[in-house]
């Protein structure tokens, strides 16, 4: 294995991808290498299928790669659920809504770090894509680009703390909110086969996303 750590910008190179790659699928989740964010974009429409609801995580990288504005066109066929939720002023009901999102056909967003040994790890503040991500969601699409592989979960930690969060602290104040900080993290070390979901995860060997 490559042990030398590379700067978190720094696309992996062709052979720790290709380890990442097998690793990954070794832990029961399914993964696709494309080049560009427009390949990526196609993958995740021909995924879905018309009338599926769908939710999605905060995620530079579904933004980066087109999904925020070809959801908003409204050109498809989904459910997009946080329609409603953005809509609904009533808090009672936005907590239903915000339930029945955590259940969604497909849920989509990205993960923080990858390691070559296959862990994957995400971060959050709120934690709200934690269990869509881990149990309650069908089908997960996560999108990552090939900077967020690291040698190590150990890596993938020092990733998170040391480069994404400032990156999203400094992300979340532009945009006017207060910050961000890590509030929960999941680490992705297999997915059971009697559960019967999808997982995909699908790299684009750019740098996309935090």
């Amino acid at each position: 294995m490559n042990t030398t750590t590379p700067g978190y910008t720094d696309l992996a190179s062709p052979a720790q991808i290709q380890q990442t790659i097998a690793a990954v699928e070794a832990r029961g989740i399914k993964v696709q290498l494309v080049d560009t964010p427009a390949q990526a974009l196609d993958i995740i429409q021909h995924l879905i299928p018309d009338g599926a609801q769908l939710m999605t995580a905060a995620s530079i990288s579904l933004k980066e790669i087109g999904f925020e504005d070809l959801v908003a066109a409204k050109t498809h066929g989904w459910v997009n659920l946080k329609d409603a939720l953005i809509k609904e002023a009533d808090h009672e009901k936005r907590a239903a809504l915000r339930l029945q999102s955590a259940s969604a056909d497909y849920f989509l967003g990205s993960v923080q770090a990858i390691a070559e040994t296959g862990e994957m790890v995400i971060a959050s503040n709120s934690g709200s894509q934690i269990a869509p991500y881990a149990f309650t969601s069908r089908n997960v699409i996560l999108i990552a680009g090939t900077q967020k592989i690291v040698p190590t979960l150990e890596d993938a930690f020092q990733r998170i703390r040391n480069y994404s969060l400032p990156r999203e602290d400094e992300h979340a104040k532009a945009i006017g909110m207060r910050g961000s900080r890590i509030g929960k993290i999941l680490i992705f070390e297999m997915e059971p086969p009697h559960l019967q979901r999808s997982l995909n995860l699908i790299l684009v060997n750019q740098l996309l996303g935090t």
